[in-house]
């Protein structure tokens, strides 16, 4: 596929366990299927909940696991300056404002009118700021999100639709603290690396189409999205350092890959050299997700 550009996007909470090798085995594969480019991206924008050091464990276990990226990687922690040339762009369009509110402020809000959490079991944002901060001091910034229905297409899921004012509303880009969200940090780094198609983890359909309005208001492209199955953990949850979840055991990369694959509905056998188990992966999923 020409001109295809892929990336596996970590944040550095700790090293790699099983469900985040089926994340990057994931994206690697689709970038190797397709002749395609497949970066490595470290999403440190979160400076308080990285680890020390787990940026160089990460790429080692990649590295051991056959997983080698076509460019440096990249870390967010160095690119503050082009989220904030975009923030100023949206703020400058009208599409972000300032917002006071703290979450104890939307809380109570949201109890004062007897309403719910959204499905995503976050609150809502009820608009307050919307309109001007009232002599209020800013505290963070929001995206202004349109009303309508978001659709898009993932290739393993089909068709999906959100009502994103409704079962978001106004969204964080910029944290109280002075830290970028997310949301906006990932749709810069995607538009300004030239990032063509997402293969993700499944927790993650959920971020698509916040991210989907940013990249029309910022006027980037969408790329093709992907968003593969999840490894489980003994709750039944996404498999995670919250609920148990390991560093990988990488003494057989081999093994790790072929226990990766089989996430994927990839059958690998568990003897011979990490290369070949690769282009045996990438040969079925060539087939699997042409």
């Amino acid at each position: 596929m020409k001109g295809y550009r892929g990336r596996f996007a970590p944040s550095p909470t700790g090293a790699l366990h099983a469900g985040s090798l089926v994340a990057a085995l994931a994206s690697w594969l689709d970038a190797r299927a397709h002749g395609g480019e497949w970066l490595v991206r470290i999403e440190d924008v979160d400076r308080p909940r990285c680890v020390p050091g787990a940026d160089q464990e990460i790429l080692r276990q990649l590295a051991l696991c056959g997983l080698l990226p076509d460019a440096p990687p990249q870390w967010q922690s160095q690119r503050e300056r082009l989220y904030q040339d975009a923030l100023d762009r949206l703020a400058a369009a009208g599409a972000a404002y300032p917002c006071s509110c703290s979450r104890r402020d939307i809380a109570l809000a949201w109890l004062a009118q007897g309403r719910a959490r959204s499905r995503h079991g976050e609150l809502v944002y009820p608009g307050t700021c919307r309109a001007g901060l009232h002599g209020r001091e800013a505290r963070a910034w929001r995206f202004r999100v349109t009303e309508g229905i978001v659709a898009w297409t993932d290739r393993r899921l089909g068709v999906q639709l959100q009502d994103v004012a409704a079962e978001v509303g106004d969204f964080v880009l910029k944290r109280g603290d002075g830290l970028f969200a997310y949301q906006l940090a990932v749709v810069v780094d995607d538009g300004e690396q030239g990032i063509t198609h997402v293969v993700r983890g499944a927790d993650l359909v959920d971020n698509t189409p916040r991210q989907v309005l940013l990249q029309r208001a910022l006027g980037l492209p969408q790329p093709m999205y992907l968003h593969a199955p999840l490894v489980l953990g003994a709750n039944g949850e996404k498999l995670s350092k919250q609920n148990g979840a390991q560093p990988l055991d990488l003494r057989d990369p081999r093994a790790a890959l072929a226990s990766a694959a089989a996430t994927l509905g990839l059958a690998l056998s568990r003897q011979g050299t990490v290369a070949e188990a690769l282009g045996e992966a990438a040969r079925a999923w060539r087939q699997r997700w042409p």
